[in-house]
C-alpha cells in the first residue's frame, strides 16, 4: 500500500512536531529541576548539552554514517571520544552534585529524566535522518 505524497509529508511533519515536543519537554525538565528546588547548580549540565553536538559538527561534517562505524581516522576517533565524554559528563555532573549534598533526590531525578528525554530525541532524529522517503511507509 503506497501513501500519497501529501500524506507522507503530513506524517513527516507530525514526526518533526513530536520531536520538537520531546526537546521542549527535556528543556522544561531541566529548568524545573532548578526552579522547583531553588537551586541552580544543576544548570551545569546544560554545558554538556551544548558541547555534545560540537564534535560532530566540527569533525564529521554532514556524514553521520562514519560515526556509527568501527573504523575511522584519528579525527573520527577523537570525535567519538569527545561525544562519549560529554555523555558521561551529562550523567556525572548531577550525580556528583547529589553525592556532595548540593542537590536533592528530586532535582537528580528530573536531571536524569531530562537526559533520557534528550537522548530519545537525538536517537529518533538520527533514525529519521537516516531513512529516505521511499524506503518506508511512514
Amino acid at each position: 500500500m503506497a501513501l500519497s505524497r501529501s500524506m507522507r509529508t503530513c506524517l513527516h511533519s507530525g514526526r518533526l512536531a513530536l520531536l520538537a515536543i520531546l526537546v521542549s519537554g527535556g528543556i522544561v525538565l531541566q529548568i524545573l529541576a532548578c526552579a522547583l528546588y531553588n537551586n541552580w547548580w544543576p544548570m551545569l549540565t546544560v554545558l554538556m548539552y551544548l558541547i555534545l553536538p560540537m564534535p560532530l559538527l566540527f569533525f564529521l561534517g554532514s556524514d553521520t554514517s562514519s560515526i556509527m562505524s568501527n573504523g575511522g581516522d584519528g579525527w573520527v576517533n577523537f570525535t567519538k571520544f569527545l561525544t562519549g565524554a560529554s555523555i558521561v559528563g551529562s550523567i556525572a555532573i548531577p550525580s556528583i552534585l547529589k553525592h556532595a549534598g548540593v542537590i536533592g533526590w528530586g532535582a537528580l531525578t528530573m536531571e536524569l529524566s531530562s537526559f533520557v528525554v534528550f537522548g530519545v530525541a537525538i536517537l529518533w532524529f538520527l533514525q529519521m535522518n537516516g531513512e529516505d522517503e521511499y524506503s518506508s511507509v511512514f
